[in-house]
């Protein structure tokens, strides 16, 4: 299963973006809100209803963990012991991250970008802890995909797509949504 957690605040094209294409995809995908409730409010005033709130998350492996960027949201994210234990229990299962925007601040302060080319939202590369910034849409560095933003969403997806299956199915649905 993969995961996309949503905080108030998330930056609604990074977090929808991906749910959309892996689904396109054929994967299984469940949004998870960061809260107490199932509703959450978007950065723009966009509200989703996840299909799980965060005390109901226990997968103790996950297929993948995507979280988007955007402000508030990444702080709340942050702030969740339920996305700082999924996150810690992927990288011991050596399961995708994916992170956009501001979101590889969270992995760059837990130390997880240590040596690791990564990208992130101009003006958030000072919460890379150790990584290696680069200045790229897309950066994928073993199990963790980084991404600057919301413009990059498509790009994002498709690489985790061919992440999760193979560089044949991430051209086919990019070609299906006239992306490439």
């Amino acid at each position: 299963m993969i995961y996309v957690f949503l905080a108030n605040g998330f930056e609604e094209i990074e977090a929808l973006t991906p749910v959309d294409v892996l689904l396109r995809a054929g994967f299984e995908v469940k949004t998870v809100a960061v809260g107490e409730s199932k509703t959450v409010a978007g950065a723009h005033g966009i509200s989703v209803i996840a299909d799980i709130k965060e005390n109901e998350y226990n997968d103790a492996n996950p297929e993948a963990i995507i979280l988007p960027g955007g402000m508030p949201g990444t702080t709340n994210l942050e702030e969740s012991a339920t996305v700082i234990d999924a996150i810690n229990q992927a990288m011991i299962n050596g399961a995708l991250i994916g992170a956009i925007c501001a979101a590889p601040s969270i992995l760059g302060i837990m130390g997880y970008l240590k040596h690791r080319k990564a990208t992130c939202f101009p003006g958030f590369e000072q919460y890379l802890d150790g990584a290696i910034v680069v200045d790229e849409r897309v950066v994928r560095d073993g199990n963790i995909i980084t991404s600057k933003g919301m413009g990059c969403a498509s790009d994002f997806s498709l690489a985790i797509v061919e992440y999760l299956s193979d560089k044949e199915k991430a051209d086919e649905i990019a070609k299906s949504a006239f992306i490439k």
